[in-house]
């Protein structure tokens, strides 16, 4: 991290001359704008301000109707940038450059935007601080390297892609060597710029890749998570090499998850931990993790925010099909980690890697803390194969995803109807926009025959 008085001393001696002053947008994006260093530190470091749009689009930055926030008809205002000046880092992969995130504020209230995703996160991360306990978590994110640059991707209409190896390269020494000139500097890079990186890994099919980053509080795990997925894109660009967050890029292939490990602390302690319990779980984990498990259906929407994303979700591919939590079990949507020790947790397995981190994180800690309030019962563990079995289903399109998450009366109270409208709309924009599309499986499977 970087103290602003240091970043003035470097702004002066000419070692920092561009600040990158950004959002996090709802698709979990990096958005806002590059500041001659010398203007951020003479006074924009108190605010900006951007286009309410950047709350409002879709992947493709299209600025669908349906939203109560912002629309043609209200004009397209601004919104507030405030740097959380806490949040300042370098970007060690750009020279003379740094980064700061920011609050979005209302223009007239100067109040948060409550569909923020750093807002909706902030939201249940004070519900637990005022129950006395803070969240702490960490993701894994799963990518695939692929041999050509996004440009020469593109240019070739996203056809013959070819990934980086030719072989299932999970924990691989071998193939990730050849990886190294990625992957070293995407580790080192990150870690100049203070996340805690912990490893990089080969994953479990051809060209697929992982990074890991030591746990945190959530909105620091958050915050890593954003910043390494935006900054694996760009050093892999510097490379000449392309790489996907897009969980299921090929039918023939497995697809990409973002696991999430969570845990409540209470005075610097694990609160999940009771070393009396067969398993080491404390009543206040299993009445959390029942409350994972019951309203899982409601915050999907937040973990798969796409078409694509339930397309990952196939049997013998270690990514989950049911709501079942089992001990060390990586058939299972919930798997308990440390088993037995202070390192106890529970590893929420159903998020993709096209996850926005701010609104899962949201979404599990909304869930825990209502299964804590409602004081639920865990049920047993499954044990086996959790493949076997047609109950618990994790919901099998966006369109149920949505229709579970504007009917959560649950989320509704936790962040407010606004902000659950706001991204039911958003996912029925993605359903919209692709179900008016032609795609090549229809042309192919049809053409001729139907």
């Amino acid at each position: 991290m970087l103290s602003f008085d240091t970043l003035v001393d470097q702004v002066a001696d000419g070692t920092v001359d561009t600040v990158l002053v950004c959002l996090v947008d709802m698709q979990g994006r990096l958005m806002g704008k590059r500041f001659h260093a010398k203007h951020f530190v003479n006074g924009a470091w108190e605010e900006t301000h951007c286009c309410n749009y950047l709350l409002a689009t879709d992947l493709a930055m299209a600025t669908p109707d349906g939203y109560a926030s912002t629309s043609w008809e209200n004009g397209y205002g601004d919104y507030v940038m405030k740097p959380d000046l806490a949040t300042l880092r370098p970007v060690p992969w750009l020279e003379g450059t740094v980064m700061v995130l920011c609050d979005v504020l209302d223009h007239h209230s100067h109040e948060e935007v409550p569909h923020s995703p750093r807002a909706i996160l902030k939201r249940q991360v004070s519900r637990l601080k005022e129950m006395g306990f803070d969240a702490m978590c960490a993701t894994e994110l799963e990518f695939f390297l692929f041999e050509k640059s996004f440009d020469a991707i593109r240019k070739s209409g996203f056809r013959d892609l070819e990934p980086i190896s030719g072989y299932n390269e999970d924990y691989s020494i071998l193939q990730t060597s050849r990886e190294e000139h990625v992957l070293r500097p995407i580790r080192n890079h990150l870690w100049d710029a203070g996340l805690p990186i912990e490893n990089s890994k080969g994953e479990a099919e051809t060209g697929q890749e992982e990074l890991n980053i030591k746990y945190a509080a959530a909105m620091d795990t958050a915050a890593y998570h954003t910043i390494a997925k935006h900054a694996v894109k760009e050093i892999a660009q510097q490379q000449g090499h392309a790489v996907t967050f897009l969980p299921k890029w090929s039918h023939e292939k497995v697809g990409s998850s973002s696991h999430v490990h969570q845990s409540l602390w209470q005075d610097g302690k694990p609160a999940f931990h009771d070393p009396s319990d067969e398993l080491g779980m404390s009543p206040l984990m299993k009445a959390y993790m029942a409350g994972l498990l019951k309203y899982a259906p409601d915050y999907t929407a937040f973990m798969a925010p796409y078409i694509n994303s339930y397309k990952r979700f196939m049997k013998g591919t270690f990514a989950p099909t049911r709501i079942i939590w089992s001990v060390d079990n990586r058939t299972a949507g919930y798997r308990l980690c440390g088993v037995g020790s202070k390192a106890i947790r529970v590893e929420c397995r159903i998020p993709g890697s096209d996850m926005n981190p701010y609104l899962a994180i949201a979404g599990m800690l909304a869930a825990g803390i209502a299964g804590i309030e409602e004081g639920l019962e865990l049920q047993a563990p499954t044990t086996g194969d959790v493949y076997q079995g047609d109950t618990g289903m994790i919901p099998g399109t966006l369109r149920d995803a949505a229709t579970a998450l504007k009917s959560s009366a649950m989320l509704r109270a936790a962040m407010g109807d606004a902000v659950v409208d706001h991204y039911v709309r958003a996912a029925e924009v993605e359903i919209e926009d692709f179900e008016r599309i032609v795609t090549d499986y229809e042309i192919a499977r049809g053409f001729e025959r139907a």
